[in-house]
């Protein structure tokens, strides 16, 4: 917990996740990784009974639902502590993209969709996903797509192909971004639409394997299919063609979420190398902690660290006081900086541990095999990087005499 961020609430909840992950998920962890993530289940529900029970449950939900309010600078910091084990936000339900799609549905659904959709999703009692990559288009351009919805009567019938589609194996709905207005400006051309996976016409092709594990469960990534998929008219959130912008606001706390969970697995990475060190003996008289060149790794790690969670602090802060569109700036540049600190200290800590690093007696090689698409989705670094100078250098321009001059 950073005091410059804390509050009362912080202060109260933080001590309380650090010692539920200590008891009941870290001792287990090695045996949840172990097994699929369907024989983990059991395991896995325990805990999250005994997260509820606790009071732990989805923190980032109104005090009047029974969690904790916490506001965006408060829960970055908590789920920090989450994610320095691989199940810490499933065990409380904050897992993406869930918790990306509850933040959407509070905001937008209606009071039926709430109910059908959002209530049994905040409860944990199902699972959901999020499609809107395409195998023809380019993920990093959200506006080009293929898929489309036309309405028919009192129907929307769904055409479509979608792949990379997180946690679709188990999902019990999708939330689909399709082009409903083709005649409309590149911005106004999608809508996003809620459809059930047992719905006639959907189908989950295939978990897409990733870095050679397919992946099954909440951590999977699935191509779907939509073959005139059916669904009622009234399963279209916000207005029609509002998809992307939709998508975009819920890209920005997303990005908070995951940066924060990148800072928490950088941390745990950053612990296993620090042990390692001044544990492993070199058969000279010396640990591997007496080498200077690992010395220098680990004061470089430590720095990076501190500062990519400032600035991930500094990003939650902005959107708490003036919203996710105003904090852009803030939140592109968090998205490739903190990535390549997470991505940098793993990789430390594999070379740190030596051959053992590359096995599973550590957790290192399972966030090697699933983080390193922390620079390619939502977003690939090129693009944040790109958007992020075009704004800086546009506030350049205005102040520019000799702009538009030959």
């Amino acid at each position: 917990m950073v005091e410059l961020f804390a509050s009362d609430a912080l202060r109260d909840a933080y001590p309380r996740y650090s010692s539920f992950l200590e008891a009941e998920l870290l001792p287990r962890e090695r045996e949840l990784l172990s097994v699929p993530f369907r024989r983990a289940l059991p395991m896995l529900e325990e805990m999250r009974m005994k997260a509820r029970a606790l009071g732990l449950w989805a923190p980032y939900l109104p005090v009047s639902e029974g969690s904790l309010g916490l506001n965006m600078t408060e829960f970055a910091q908590v789920s920090e502590l989450m994610a320095r084990t691989p199940y810490g936000h499933y065990v409380f339900n904050c897992q993406a993209p869930d918790i990306g799609n509850i933040e959407l549905l509070q905001r937008h659904a209606d009071s039926w969709q709430q109910r059908q959709f959002l209530i049994p999703l905040q409860e944990g009692k199902i699972r959901s996903c999020f499609g809107m990559t395409e195998p023809g288009y380019a993920g990093s351009n959200p506006v080009e797509m293929s898929t489309v919805a036309t309405a028919d009567g009192d129907a929307w019938v769904i055409r479509g192909r979608k792949w990379f589609t997180t946690g679709a194996d188990g999902a019990a709905f999708v939330i689909v971004m399709a082009v409903t207005e083709p005649a409309a400006a590149p911005h106004e051309r999608a809508s996003l639409l809620i459809v059930p996976t047992d719905t006639p016409g959907y189908q989950r092709l295939r978990n897409i394997p990733v870095m050679g594990e397919g992946g099954e469960g909440h951590v999977s990534h699935a191509e779907i299919l939509f073959e005139d998929c059916r669904i009622p008219l009234q399963h279209l959130i916000g207005p029609r063609g509002g998809g992307f912008r939709l998508a975009q606001e819920r890209l920005g706390p997303g990005r908070i979420h995951h940066c924060m969970r990148w800072i928490g697995i950088s941390e745990r990475a950053f612990d296993i190398m620090c042990t390692r060190a001044v544990q492993r003996e070199m058969g000279d008289g010396q640990r591997l902690a007496d080498k200077q060149s690992l010395q220098h790794t680990i004061a470089e790690c430590r720095a990076s660290i501190d500062a990519a969670r400032l600035m991930v602090l500094h990003a939650a802060d902005a959107i708490d006081r003036r919203g996710s569109r105003a904090a852009r700036e803030e939140i592109s540049a968090i998205k490739f900086y903190v990535a390549d600190v997470m991505l940098r200290v793993l990789d430390k800590a594999i070379q740190a541990c030596g051959a053992m690093g590359l096995t599973d007696e550590t957790p290192l090689s399972w966030w090697y095999r699933h983080e390193r698409g922390a620079r390619i989705y939502d977003g690939p670094d090129e693009v944040h990087k790109s958007s992020l100078a075009r704004s800086i250098l546009r506030r350049y321009d205005e102040g520019n005499p000799t702009k538009g001059r030959s």
